[in-house]
């Protein structure tokens, strides 16, 4: 006998058929004018996160929200994570009204905006980024997978088919967007902390929402803590390390000690490091890699993460 009751599915099924936390943001783009416009969304997660030319979010909206059709326009748009207080949902749940036309809402808006910075330094027009915002994704939509460069704006009343099945105009009223992420933006404090190791008080307050559920609120929920929980500890043996390592080149090999500093590194991910470390020996003349290589290697790391 089942513990669980058969909720019926139906449109919106996440909101609507379950209780879905989902991440606040507010994505600004541009208009055929130039000027910047907002509208509040949480069906945005990462997509692509290892293993291709490039890192992606993914965006799923109404096609023809102002959102879905500036991008279909010109391809561009920020992601920024705005902050838990009360008055910023307030502020979200204000400009997320759908028909709402930029030069109806954008005048009484309360979030300060400022430049892009790939804008500033290139002088490509971008959508700008929240002020206020914790952190921002500054992207561009990858029009030609799923072949969906010839998608354009204008159909306001629903498309016609036919529809892509991942990019682009995906329904009548439906658009999804892979979006390349373009750069990284984060406030000092918390740039500093994942730079330098996360603690629990360092976790920016952001919140988490839970759709519009009963035609009347939209609900969120408030950052109060954070709790550690830690990692299991699977060492690998020696010899299964060196297994791989002797695999990795034909011609670079690895000190014992040098391995030692690796056997925390789980399985899956070995291939990877082995290959950086790898590169690194090559590109440094080295053929016999030490525990002392490996530490350059990490400093190496840490270094082009700060950069970054």
């Amino acid at each position: 006998m089942s513990s669980f009751e058969n909720l019926r599915v139906v449109d919106n099924f996440y909101q609507t058929s379950l209780f879905f936390p989902m991440p606040t943001v507010v994505i600004s783009t541009l208009c055929e004018d130039g000027t910047t416009t907002l509208g509040p969304y949480s069906l945005v997660q990462p997509y692509y996160v290892a293993g291709k030319d490039f890192y992606a979010m993914l965006l799923s909206c109404r096609n023809s929200s102002n959102t879905a059709q500036n991008i279909l326009r010109n391809g561009k748009c920020a992601i920024s994570f705005v902050d838990d207080k009360p008055k910023t949902f307030k502020e979200c749940v204000k400009l997320s009204w759908p028909g709402d036309k930029p030069e109806d809402k954008m005048p009484g808006c309360a979030f300060r905006l400022e430049k892009s910075q790939i804008e500033e330094e290139t002088g490509e027009a971008r959508p700008m980024v929240l002020t206020d915002a914790i952190q921002a994704i500054e992207c561009t939509w990858v029009r030609t997978l799923d072949n969906a460069q010839d998608d354009k704006p204008g159909e306001l009343s629903g498309y016609e088919p036919p529809y892509h099945d991942f990019n682009g105009i995906t329904s009548k009223f439906g658009a999804h967007f892979i979006l390349r992420i373009d750069r990284i933006l984060m406030k000092k404090k918390y740039h500093d902390a994942i730079i330098n190791g996360v603690r629990a008080q360092d976790f920016p307050p952001l919140p988490v929402d839970y759709g519009y559920r009963d035609s009347k609120n939209f609900w969120f929920h408030r950052k109060r803590w954070m709790r550690a929980e830690l990692l299991p500890m699977r060492k690998q043996s020696l010899d299964s390390v060196r297994y791989a390592a002797d695999r990795a080149d034909d011609k670079i090999r690895f000190t014992d000690d040098a391995l030692e500093t690796i056997l925390n590194v789980p399985r899956v991910f070995l291939p990877v490091v082995l290959k950086g470390c790898v590169e690194w020996a090559r590109e440094n003349g080295v053929e016999l890699v030490t525990a002392e290589h490996m530490k350059i290697i990490n400093d190496k790391r840490s270094k082009e993460k700060k950069r970054k």
